[in-house]
């Protein structure tokens, strides 16, 4: 089993920036991929970004992509998300999420389906 929990998140004005932290603790992997996916009130929960646990290969959705970093520290066991240039629409629970198969298609890891253990969210809201 692996638990993840996430931190970090918070109410920011627009254009501002937060980091958020996922802890994993538990059986411990070096395979497939960590990820981010939020849910927006009323919508459908969205890849944010991943990133390979061995090569660090990072991925990123189109909405994120040049405001959003995700990394690593494997000697912490956290994943981080580095969000910039926040907008309203970025407003949503926050989910740090961890894939133990090495998918050799990236596109793979922008599916929810494809995680095996999930944190519990962080809200971030971000004001007009």
């Amino acid at each position: 089993q692996v638990q993840l929990a996430e931190s970090g998140g918070g109410l920011v004005q627009a254009g501002g920036s937060l980091r958020l932290s996922c802890l994993a603790s538990g059986r411990s992997f070096s395979s497939g991929a960590m990820g981010w996916f939020r849910q927006g009130p009323g919508k459908e929960r969205e890849f944010v970004a991943a990133i390979r646990r061995s090569a660090g290969n990072t991925y990123y959705s189109d909405s994120v992509k040049d405001r959003f970093t995700i990394s690593k520290d494997n000697a912490k066991n956290t994943v981080y998300l580095q969000m910039n240039s926040l907008k309203p629409e970025d407003t949503a629970v926050y989910y740090c999420a961890a894939s133990i198969p090495s998918y050799y298609v990236s596109s793979a890891y922008a599916r929810w389906e494809n995680y095996d253990y999930w944190g519990q969210g962080t809200q971030v809201t971000v004001s007009s």
